[in-house]
């Protein structure tokens, strides 16, 4: 199947609807031949005032230094926003939680990290320092990725998109200089690699709930509509690049957002106009858990390796040599998977790090807990041995609280290899 890459010039603009015409170049990357077919698109755009397209910006460029401009407006929306600048809540988590589940909800995550790694060997320097296989990537694709200890230990799961001059990765808050760090460790003298933490030089924002494809459609973003998993293109904002991908760091459905500060609150105010409901990062953690997504510091620690954290659609099985790939083959050659991740709905509150105990043992540890959409109800993630329970099954997590075993979103879209029969649980 041929793989694409696409530029083209937008404007996000509110106002009186206008008519505009545009070009696109699309390149299709066959067997490593690239053919070039221009298609001229008739599109609506929503308008203030006449404004000529502006040649696209590649999201390769160095964007100005982050202002204030986003947080001014979202205090003036009601945000919360804690000392380190993070939009906590807006004082409406319920109906957020509401709207990723039945409409679409839009979070800021500038506080998550981002890592541009540039240079000639980029491609190579990744394929041997994390588990997916960078090299069947093309410009235009995107990927999941998880850097991993040599002993296949969990750090982080890795969000990339492979741009025509750099590799963007999309990691965790809490490991972004840490992974900056052991990839810079890495970097030899003669390697062509450049690691840049670019987080205060860009904004992400994510779009997520079944009504999030519209939303793409009604801002004439809508040929990224039914694209695969991490597929992006490049935009220009009022003449500022912005980056548009399919799918964002909890679900392959919906879209990330990738632009320079001074495009931030435009764009912002754009998606709410057009329905979405804002969404703190404290909503956020609560959806997070309830889909299912393991977190550093939570689920991915080096207590857990890869594959008991699930991440099998992050891992190549078939490439050649990188961090943690013997024993990740040693794991699977010889079935040596002791415990796997999964949901738990809960009878009430419960504190992350409880044992988790079937028949009076103790059979796994609860790695993260929240409180559900309703009051009600108790939701958390946890390690079970995969000898132990299976889906339906219940546990007693800490001393009295009953726990039902579940299957959660990200999860169970992980594609593992066929286990034997005796441990296909």
């Amino acid at each position: 199947m041929a793989a694409t890459s696409s530029t083209a010039t937008t404007h996000f603009i509110v106002g009186s609807t206008s008519r505009l015409h545009t070009t696109r170049t699309t390149k299709f990357f066959q067997n490593g031949v690239v053919l070039t077919q221009k298609k001229t698109l008739s599109l609506i755009r929503r308008r203030s005032a006449s404004i000529p397209p502006t040649a696209v910006l590649p999201f390769d460029l160095s964007p100005p230094p982050i202002d204030h401009d986003l947080l001014e407006t979202v205090k003036s929306e009601g945000a919360k926003i804690s000392e380190e600048g993070i939009v906590e809540t807006f004082g409406n988590d319920g109906e957020a939680l509401d709207a990723a589940d039945n409409g679409v909800a839009v979070v800021d995550l500038s506080h998550f990290g981002r890592i541009r790694v540039s240079g000639d060997d980029r491609i190579q320097f990744l394929h041997n320092q994390s588990t997916a296989n960078f090299e069947i990537l093309r410009e235009g694709q995107g990927c999941d990725t998880v850097f991993v200890t040599p002993t296949a230990r969990t750090i982080d799961i890795a969000h990339a998109w492979i741009m025509k001059n750099a590799v963007i990765l999309v990691v965790s808050p809490l490991t972004c200089s840490s992974i900056t760090e052991m990839l810079n460790k890495y970097v030899f003298f003669a390697d062509k690699v450049e690691i840049q933490d670019i987080t205060k030089q860009t904004c992400l924002f994510v779009v997520v709930g079944p009504k999030s494809n519209q939303v793409m459609r009604d801002l004439n973003l809508g040929d990224l509509v039914g694209e695969a998993y991490g597929t992006h293109w490049h935009y220009s904002v009022n003449g500022m690049p912005i980056t548009v991908g399919v799918g964002n760091v909890i679900s392959e459905e919906g879209f990330s957002l990738l632009m320079s500060p001074a495009a931030a609150g435009s764009v912002w105010e754009t998606l709410l106009s057009q329905g979405a409901v804002p969404m703190g990062s404290n909503a956020w953690e609560k959806l997070r858990i309830i889909k299912g997504r393991p977190a550093p510091g939570k689920e991915l620690t080096n207590e857990f390796n890869v594959l008991e954290a699930g991440l099998w659609n992050s891992i190549s099985l078939d490439k050649g040599c990188y961090k943690g790939q013997e024993t990740i083959s040693r794991l699977i050659t010889y079935d040596g998977l002791k415990q796997r991740l999964w949901g738990i709905c809960l009878s009430a509150p419960a504190e992350p790090g409880s044992p988790i105990i079937v028949d009076g043992k103790k059979v796994g540890k609860l790695t993260s807990y929240t409180l559900g959409t309703k009051e009600s109800d108790h939701f958390g993630l946890g390690y079970i041995k995969r000898k132990d329970a299976l889906g339906g099954d219940t546990v007693t997590v800490g001393d009295n609280i009953v726990g039902t075993v579940v299957e959660v979103p990200f999860l169970a879209r992980q594609s593992p290899p066929l286990l034997s029969k005796s441990s296909s649980s």
